[in-house]
């Protein structure tokens, strides 16, 4: 069932294979790895604590790191887990700047509209390209304190990173490969020379604040503050990315939701939340380990096991959602699992939710008469982060 879920042909819709999936919980596969597939069992194990999130802790061979980087904090265990995020989270959102994402409304706001400016006249759009793909680029840099001169550099280096990641050594170029290798030392490097010359310079950037300010656990060290950094560049970008353009292809095609939006623009907050449930930019989580032999639905998986969570399919499930594959923006009690859960809660979730939410409501109100010029569109080729690589769409006179 996984190699067909993995499948390129089923990216488009996987749901159906999910919904097989799920009749058992937990399937063991030929390589003695776990997959679970429901949202009572994936809740559970992302609140377990005897679950690990540090790939040191396979049993397998994993993707090497990148070699001289820092692991970010989503890498890592409780404590050392813990006492990150917290500094991170003191300069990120509530309690201790409950104003970031509100504060940054404005530039939100400023950044969409000009991107959506950039669309008059033109009867075709890309929203991947023209859309989607350069505004979390643009707002992450401007959260970090990025030089404004350095941007173009950094949106580059993105693109290379984020073209890498679906790398097939099979099909396509090395030198996609060696862009991304190239794109990451020099992000990495420039966030380090950035960082440096934060220090002593008070600044509202968050690598700054991150580099000056002392909290209860002392100062963040300067690697952990880029690989801070990169994760919000890198993991941010994906999941804003998809979570857009998988909501304008779904407004589309539910074109009376669309038209509640343009007169109804409350209706964006639960329309987002059900969006990160029924089209989640997060498909899956590959990669944790069993610290110890942990009993999943009456399934024994053994200390050291490789797991993969099927976040998309628990959020489909029958048993915790009432008709799960229908698109219901008016839908109660929505504790999806699109941002995950437990401690490794998407950290970025509050500010990925209002980009996203600005975003759509500029779009509904601005497009003219918006429609698909292909659907299905064509997909990314990752079942992880899935969303379409690119979204054409036609507006004016058909």
């Amino acid at each position: 069932m996984l190699e067909r879920i993995f499948d390129y042909s089923a990216r488009a819709d996987p749901y159906p294979l999910y919904a097989e999936l799920r009749r058992t919980p937990v399937v063991r596969q030929e390589d003695d790895s776990y997959v679970v597939s429901t949202y009572r069992e994936i809740t559970d194990m992302l609140n377990d604590p005897h679950l690990s999130s540090d790939l040191r802790n396979l049993s397998c061979p994993v993707p090497p790191a990148e070699e001289g980087a820092a692991s970010a904090f989503i890498h890592m265990d409780s404590p050392e887990h813990d006492r990150l995020r917290r500094m991170a989270m003191r300069h990120f959102g509530p309690p201790h700047t409950p104003g970031l994402v509100t504060g940054l409304e404005g530039f939100l706001t400023a950044t969409v509209g000009g991107l959506i400016g950039d669309f008059a006249g033109r009867k075709r759009i890309d929203v991947v390209d023209d859309f989607a793909f350069p505004l979390p680029v643009t707002v992450t840099c401007h959260l970090l304190g990025v030089p404004r001169e350095d941007e173009p550099r950094f949106h580059l280096w993105v693109n290379d990173i984020m073209n890498s990641i679906d790398y097939n050594p099979e099909t396509d170029p090395k030198e996609k490969r060696d862009k991304g290798v190239r794109a990451r030392k020099d992000l990495r490097q420039r966030l380090g020379e950035l960082v440096e010359q934060c220090h002593g310079r008070p600044g509202d950037g968050l690598l700054s604040r991150l580099a000056n300010e002392d909290g209860p656990g002392g100062r963040m060290a300067d690697a952990d503050i880029v690989a801070t950094a990169r994760l919000l560049l890198i993991a941010g970008h994906e999941t804003v990315v998809n979570l857009i353009t998988n909501g304008v292809l779904t407004l589309l095609r539910h074109p009376r939701v669309l038209q509640r939006l343009r007169h109804e623009p409350g209706l964006v907050v639960p329309l987002v939340e059900e969006l990160l449930r029924y089209e989640p930019p997060v498909h899956i989580i590959p990669w944790r380990a069993a610290y110890s032999d942990i009993t999943v639905a009456d399934t024994v998986i053994p200390q050291g096991s490789r797991i993969m969570l099927m976040l998309a399919s628990g959020s489909r499930d029958p048993k915790r959602f009432h008709d799960p594959d229908r698109f219901d923006p008016d839908r109660r009690d929505n504790q999806h699992l699109g941002f995950g859960s437990g401690i490794h809660l998407c950290f970025g979730g509050p500010l990925a939710r209002r980009e996203t939410q600005i975003a759509l409501t500029e779009l509904v109100h601005r497009l003219d008469r918006p429609r698909l010029v292909a659907d299905p569109p064509p997909y990314r080729p990752s079942p992880v982060l899935r969303g379409p690589l690119h979204l054409d769409i036609e507006q004016g006179d058909g």
